[in-house]
């Protein structure tokens, strides 16, 4: 899978990151690259990765969505967004992720990390509507009020996010939501794990994951989320009266310092009462000192070793 790298140690040293994506990720399809055209990475990349492509340079896309447009569906394409990479997303339609299958990587750390800004419109977002696909360690931010979703799934079996950051810019430029998914659709097995979620939005209810489906195979593992006090609104995942089975929701980090969830729990919220799945090793902290829910009463989930407090520095 891999070129050869004939292009000295340094230049190696300097894509180790581009590697280390490769070996993580491997793939039956092709492997696509997202980079600014200012990027430094790009010539390095182009040099050691040249004799892998059939022109003797790979094409480095400017946006994400022009590599999307170059992939075939199922055939397991990697997309690799380079480390410094920016984007806006400004409006409903700028960015879909429609070919099934493909894998979105984001090279990079901190303020290095590929970022993804929407922004303009409150319904900005990413439209999901193919099975299989993945992202991981890409940065998303909210500069709009309200921002209804990031990612809206419609006919989106197995979306999987892995790694990612949400963040947004103020306390009323602020998502409402990470994921949504869609009334009378199938989208199951999503899977949302090892991801950061800061949020400092007040102005409206804000909780990650809304599912406004039934849902089988939900998996929502090692987040850690962190929200502005927005009493009886769930930090985790709220779904109505809609039937979610075999959720698993294990060892994440949340802190809400909501003062009341009595209509609201910290972890979830929903009116169903023949859910199936265990929440479990989950740490919380709230601020309703008088009788704090996690999970709304005759939800049926099964509730084990789920630590929670209420005094701030007990």
């Amino acid at each position: 899978m891999y070129p050869n790298k004939e292009s000295g140690l340094g230049a190696k040293m300097s894509t180790a990151m581009f590697d280390n994506a490769m070996f993580q990720n491997p793939t039956t399809g092709r492997v696509f690259i997202v980079g600014m055209a200012s990027l430094a990475l790009i010539s390095e990349v182009k040099a050691i990765y040249g004799n892998h492509y059939s022109d003797g340079a790979p094409v480095v896309y400017t946006t994400l969505a022009l590599a999307i447009a170059q992939c075939v569906a199922s055939r397991g394409d990697l997309i690799i967004v380079l480390s410094g990479h920016t984007e806006t997303i400004s409006s409903a339609t700028a960015l879909a992720f429609n070919i099934a299958g493909i894998t979105i990587v984001g090279l990079g750390n901190g303020s290095l990390k590929p970022t993804f800004t929407l922004d303009t419109v409150a319904t900005s977002k990413i439209a999901v509507s193919v099975p299989n696909v993945t992202v991981k360690n890409i940065k998303f931010v909210a500069n709009f009020a309200d921002i209804a979703t990031v990612f809206l799934l419609t006919t989106a079996q197995g979306f999987t996010v892995d790694s990612c950051e949400f963040l947004d810019t103020s306390s009323i430029l602020n998502f409402l939501a990470i994921i949504t998914t869609t009334v009378a659709v199938v989208a199951d097995n999503l899977t949302f794990t090892k991801n950061t979620v800061i949020g400092s939005g007040t102005t409206a209810a804000t909780t990650p994951i809304k599912i406004i489906g039934t849902h089988n195979r939900l998996t929502i593992n090692d987040n850690y989320i962190n929200l502005a006090i927005l009493n009886n609104t769930s930090a985790v995942l709220a779904h109505a009266a809609l039937v979610v089975t075999n959720l698993q929701m294990y060892r994440n980090r949340v802190f809400r310092p909501n003062t009341d969830t009595a209509s609201g729990g910290i972890l979830i919220t929903t009116s169903s009462t023949t859910n199936t799945g265990i929440v479990a090793d989950n740490y919380v902290f709230h601020s309703d000192v008088a009788a704090a829910i996690l999970v709304t009463a005759g939800s049926i989930y099964g509730m084990f070793n789920n630590l929670a407090i209420g005094d701030a520095d007990a």
